[in-house]
């Protein structure tokens, strides 16, 4: 997959809450204990097309047959800062460039918006996601935090300078 002819990115819509809560789910399933919550973790997703904090945004990239296969959101916490939140793709897109493409499109996003530095932060199961990150020039730092929520969810602090 070449970077120019993938992926098409368009902002979410209210009406993608479902397919967003199906590609977690999906994506969600390959760790144990690991468990979706609309009610208390996953607030934003409910209406995906609301305007997001921070002066953030919420791409999602569809499949062939028009089906959510991907997403990934920016928001600018600070000045010259930018973090990136949800990127999520489907278990049978992957390996084809795409988390790739959506990190480098956040990255020229925030670019454009005068940012300096990006940071997420990323549960600790997520492994394979960590190599990726890492290829990507991302470090992980020193710090980590507990969310305490119904997965029980530890996360790494990744950055890097734009």
């Amino acid at each position: 997959m070449s970077e120019a002819s993938y992926p098409i990115l368009r902002e979410a819509e209210d009406r993608d809450a479902q397919d967003l809560f199906g590609l977690l789910s999906l994506c969600f399933a390959d760790y144990p204990g690991c468990f979706v919550d609309p009610h208390d973790d996953l607030k934003d997703l409910r209406a995906p097309g609301a305007p997001r904090r921070n002066n953030g945004v919420l791409w999602v990239t569809d499949d062939a047959r028009g089906r959510i296969c991907a997403c990934v959101s920016v928001d600018f916490p600070e000045t010259g800062t930018a973090e990136l939140h949800r990127l999520y793709v489907r278990p049978d897109q992957r390996g084809r460039g795409l988390g790739s493409s959506l990190v480098r499109a956040v990255e020229r996003h925030a670019c454009e918006k005068g940012a300096t530095r990006l940071f997420f932060w990323s549960d600790t199961r997520f492994t394979d996601a960590h190599r990726l990150y890492r290829k990507l020039g991302y470090t992980q730092t020193d710090r980590w935090r507990e969310l305490g929520d119904i997965s029980n969810s530890s996360e790494y602090h990744f950055e890097k300078v734009l």
